[in-house]
């Protein structure tokens, strides 16, 4: 029996441990997401480029991110996470420091690529995996809705810090604003986030040694010289990984939809570009808490049931800014839509990988399934964007986000249909009782 100083030692290490996992799983995307989500019409104009071309770059993104999450989920069955993770995190912070030197699209589209190397070939399914140690078998919905509860918490401390500090730059408002002063604070915002991402390696590194992830990458490591192959043949003969897969990309699709969310905001409700960050800061705060209450909501009545009111919510929140008519100035009705939509998709982020434990999938194939998953679900990197982009620049104002909510709509829908196919081929008794 372990003593009490034991006991609070391991819960002191389970602490720091996921708050690790919190800090690093938002910081190493705050420079490639956060920047163009919450701040895309300055950046569209500092950097000189339309939607679409911001989107194309974004695409290349998804591109590489797409080829790369396979390889990265054998490197996480096989390496160390908090290793993996620190080097993504360092290098992350280097492209932070090309990306404030504001290049064009050329240089916008490599530092994109470069960003789908960083944070998903060395961190994403390390991420995933180290999690679903931390979770154990009873408690992955807790695991993953506290991972994306906690993730959201940073992502809108350090939103509403980037927005106060970019709102103060300009004393006078925004419309009077020069170039040289939006570049200014555009700058100070990009530097801010690449100091946190590079100081997140830096605790990574101490707060992941010696854990769950640390001992099972090493054991597993003489296993899966001889047996990744084995492992990936598994996977692939589990139909719930192609549902989960599906269920991943639909979510996602939506979770990239929120990009466009500033920029209707200023050209729809005629929000100024500070008016559309600050509503987007303030949805965000809704992450945490939506996360974690549908974490726990998975695991007390089932993470597939979640998934499918969860799409259902989200299905209404696009019809209503697809086919509704907007109050121009009247920032309520955008505001409390935009958060009954962010408590879809960051509920679907707090469930969709706790999946892995009611689909019965075995732990030693965690990075794999996740890699599996990974290159299917995140490919909506590729083309959200641009998509965006196209019906925001063909057809300029009201019309284009409209057509651009009912083809968010429509994924919520193909997401709703297979969450619903999950619950009955991985709960067949459950599925036929209601």
């Amino acid at each position: 029996m372990s003593s009490p100083y034991e006991r609070l030692s391991s819960s002191r290490h389970r602490f720091i441990f996921i708050l690790g996992l919190i800090v690093a799983g938002e910081a190493v995307y705050a420079l490639p997401f956060q920047i163009t989500r919450f701040f895309r019409p300055t950046v569209l104009e500092v950097f000189d480029l339309t939607a679409t071309e911001l989107g194309l770059a974004q695409g290349v993104y998804g591109i590489v991110a797409m080829i790369a999450y396979f390889p990265g989920g054998a490197l996480a069955d096989r390496f160390p996470a908090r290793k993996l993770m620190a080097m993504s995190l360092w290098s992350t912070a280097v492209g932070g420091i090309y990306l404030s030197g504001f290049p064009g699209l050329a240089g916008t589209t490599f530092i994109w690529g470069f960003f789908g190397i960083t944070t998903v070939l060395l961190f994403w399914a390390a991420l995933i995996r180290a999690t679903r140690d931390w979770g154990g078998p009873s408690e992955q919905g807790r695991a993953y809705g506290i991972l994306d509860g906690g993730r959201g918490l940073l992502a809108a401390a350090l939103a509403s810090i980037g927005t106060q500090v970019f709102a103060l730059s300009f004393p006078d408002g925004y419309a009077l604003a020069t170039m040289a002063e939006k570049e200014s604070a555009l700058r100070l915002v990009i530097n801010g986030y690449t100091l946190v991402t590079a100081l997140t390696g830096l605790f990574i590194w101490f707060a992941l040694k010696g854990g769950n992830a640390d001992r099972a990458a090493t054991s597993s490591r003489v296993r899966s010289t001889s047996s990744t192959w084995s492992h990936i043949t598994h996977v692939l003969k589990l139909p719930a990984v192609w549902l989960q897969s599906l269920i991943v990309f639909c979510a996602y699709v939506g979770y990239k939809g929120l990009d466009n969310y500033s920029l209707f905001a200023v050209q729809v409700y005629g929000l100024d570009e500070v008016e559309a960050a600050q509503v987007l800061t303030l949805s965000a705060w809704v992450r945490p808490v939506a996360a974690l209450c549908a974490g726990l909501l998975g695991d007390r009545f089932n993470v597939s049931r979640m998934l499918i009111y969860a799409f259902l919510i989200l299905l209404v929140s696009d019809l209503f800014f697809a086919y509704s008519t907007p109050v121009y100035g009247a920032a309520w009705i955008l505001l409390a839509n935009t958060v009954l939509a962010c408590i879809a998709i960051f509920g679907l982020r707090g469930l969709y990988f706790a999946v892995f434990e009611e689909a019965k999938v075995p732990i030693t194939m965690t990075g794999t399934a996740v890699g599996i998953v990974s290159v299917v679900g995140y490919t909506p990197d590729i083309f959200v964007a641009f998509v965006a982009g196209l019906f925001v620049d063909n057809y300029p104002g009201i019309t284009g986000h409209q057509y651009f909510f009912i083809f968010l709509a429509a994924f919520a829908l193909s997401g709703m249909c297979a969450a619903l196919a999950l619950r009955r081929v991985i709960r067949p008794e459950t599925a036929q009782m209601g």
